[in-house]
């Protein structure tokens, strides 16, 4: 997720804005000013003149006057009145609330900071300054921002300081401790977004009945909310409730309100109808999402994979193949796991063949993609030569040919005297051995190299029956 910016954060936090102070609308002056620098006009410090006059006294309505000025992007102004309402009142709040807006503004986080402090010296029963405060704060320490929220909650024991601290911990990435502290506020006490960064956090954390539970509650307000259906669908998805993830989807496509649908939720819903085995549909949902704009290549690569699984999901290998391949090439930085994945997809596609030189010239490709791995990932040699060797006994079953024989012997070159072998080495390499006294017992009619194999084996695993048999072999 990207950073958000201090401007940003007072654009999330606006709603708790010191402007209310002015009580605008009520006073006649305020709102003559707010007319004045909404028609931006040539004389403007003329105009402002008798206003400034009639109230370079009134603290309050020079914040006001220095407020429509930050509103209206006139940073010069505002500050300038702001710094008139210091002189006419020193401790007066809401003019060094304003002050650290500017200083966020600007990105000067640790300025801001202190102007926030010192108008909650003066007025520390004013929640503003605590919630600007924290909203820079966190960017150099969320735990310090939390605690000076921790200091409103002890001037103002009633005030949902928890729901601020969720969502401090929220746009800090915090997602676990934003979780805890909302859910320490009653669901009834919770704003509209608190609700979605709950629900949003749970999504993130793979809490997916917390996600549902905030986004169904949430809900029950505004049916036709996009962003709670949204992440009721993602949620319900993931935990496989596929039936009530079509429905949250039908309501997020047909029956939102301002829903911009986003190739993410195409993919929701085609891994929704991929549940419930409707997969034609699916893969018309991820064609959809490949229609959609991606903010980065690598995304609508992924989406391109999900849409060869969905093909290899109703066995249509040429298209998985096809779309495959696509995603290799679109992908920035394919993974040697990702190369594999093409093998694996000749391989499958072998084993659905009947024809047996359609079969065979699919094994021959998955060997091609195999052997080419070594030409990008060194360090994968033993799982090279493991698959290779696998499709050599596909290709050439009574090993007539040796299609297999030297991939084995490579693996056992490679993990025989292998001193941290984990499992899966094990495993190999006893099918390896397997394989070996296998051809020199029935190919080569060699009982004493197959009796060597054996004694390897037995060294790898004591109790296999077939090294047990072959070494009693006379």
């Amino acid at each position: 997720m990207k950073a958000f910016k201090y401007l940003a954060l007072g654009a999330v936090l606006a709603g708790f804005s010191t402007s209310a102070m002015a009580q605008d609308g009520t006073k006649a002056d305020v709102d003559a000013v707010k007319k004045i620098i909404s028609s931006k006009p040539a004389d403007l410090d003329d105009q402002m003149k008798p206003f400034f006059k009639k109230n370079k006294k009134n603290a309050e309505n020079l914040v006001a006057f220095a407020r429509a000025f930050y509103e209206a992007k006139d940073t010069a102004n505002a500050a300038l009145y702001a710094e008139h309402a210091l002189k006419a009142n020193k401790q007066y709040a809401p003019a060094y609330i304003l002050k650290g807006d500017l200083r966020a503004l600007a990105e000067d986080g640790g300025g801001a900071a202190a102007l926030y402090d010192q108008a909650i010296y003066f007025d520390p029963k004013n929640p503003d300054g605590y919630r600007k405060y924290a909203s820079v704060y966190r960017k150099i320490s969320p735990q310090g921002a939390i605690a000076k929220l921790n200091d409103l909650r002890a001037q103002l024991p009633d005030y949902p300081v928890d729901a601020i601290i969720g969502h401090i911990s929220y746009i800090s990435n915090n997602f676990d401790e934003a979780i805890a502290a909302y859910d320490k506020v009653p669901k009834a006490k919770l704003e509209k977004m608190d609700i979605i960064e709950s629900a949003f956090s749970a999504y993130l954390t793979q809490k997916y009945d917390k996600g549902i539970e905030m986004a169904e509650f949430g809900l029950q307000k505004e049916p036709r909310n996009s962003t709670l259906n949204r992440l009721a669908m993602f949620c319900n998805t993931e935990k496989g409730n596929f039936d009530k993830a079509l429905d949250f989807a039908d309501r997020l496509f047909n029956k939102s309100d301002s829903a911009n649908i986003s190739y993410m939720d195409y993919v929701y819903y085609g891994n929704a109808l991929n549940g419930l085995k409707k997969h034609d549909e699916a893969i018309a949902m991820y064609k959809k999402a490949l229609e959609q704009e991606f903010d980065n290549a690598d995304k609508k690569a992924g989406v391109v994979k999900t849409l060869s699984d969905a093909y290899k999901g109703i066995n249509d290998f040429d298209n998985a193949i096809k779309y495959y391949q696509q995603f290799l090439n679109d992908v920035s930085k394919a993974s040697a796991s990702d190369h594999a994945g093409l093998g694996r997809l000749y391989a499958q596609h072998a084993n659905a063949l009947e024809d047996l030189a359609a079969k065979m010239e699919k094994l021959r490709l998955a060997d091609q993609v195999y052997a080419g791995l070594l030409d990008k990932y060194q360090d994968v040699e033993d799982y090279v030569a493991f698959q290779r060797a696998r499709i050599g006994m596909q290709m050439d079953p009574e090993s007539k040919q040796e299609l297999a024989k030297p991939h084995y012997e490579k693996l056992v070159e490679l993990l025989g005297t292998k001193a941290d072998r984990d499992n899966t080495d094990k495993v190999r390499l006893v099918e390896a051995y397997r394989y070996l006294i296998s051809y020199y017992l029935i190919n080569k009619d060699d009982k004493e190299t197959a009796k060597q194999f054996a004694a390897k084996l037995q060294e790898v695993d004591p109790e296999n029956e077939t090294a047990k048999q072959v070494l009693e072999l006379k």
